[in-house]
């Protein structure tokens, strides 16, 4: 028996509904933290308490610094969920781009955006 070189169409509809859903819950993420961000949750011009102070501020401002770089980087998650979905239309998905070799399921599981086998990840290094 000959070695697959891709996964079938079942196979890849199954990955495709993981990326899914793992898509839809990075966008909700996505949107908390530009909602963080944008502080759409209060504390705007509407909230005239005195009760702000310097530090409090600083704290608030830090936060959203925090909430920008994760928001970077979720947005990059996304987008590798999406190149995920275009090469399970491709019939590409789960092959290694260096080895030209399946990636496991188990892999793919775990990381649905994956390229890279853990053998080739880890030669990388």
């Amino acid at each position: 028996m000959s070695e697959k070189t891709r996964y079938s169409d079942e196979e890849l509809e199954e990955f495709k509904a993981l990326i899914k859903e793992k898509l839809e819950d990075a966008y909700n993420y996505y949107n908390s933290l530009k909602a963080a961000i944008v502080n759409s949750d209060g504390n705007d011009t509407s909230d005239t308490s005195p009760t702000f102070k310097v530090l409090e501020e600083g704290a608030s401002t830090l936060s959203k610094e925090e909430a920008g770089q994760l928001a970077q980087r979720q947005m990059k998650f996304i987008q590798h969920l999406e190149a995920a979905l275009i090469r399970i239309e491709n019939k590409t998905y789960g092959v290694c781009r260096e080895t030209g070799k399946l990636i496991p399921k188990e892999r793919l599981r775990a990381v649905p955006h994956a390229t890279l086998s853990v053998d080739a990840k880890n030669n990388r290094k």
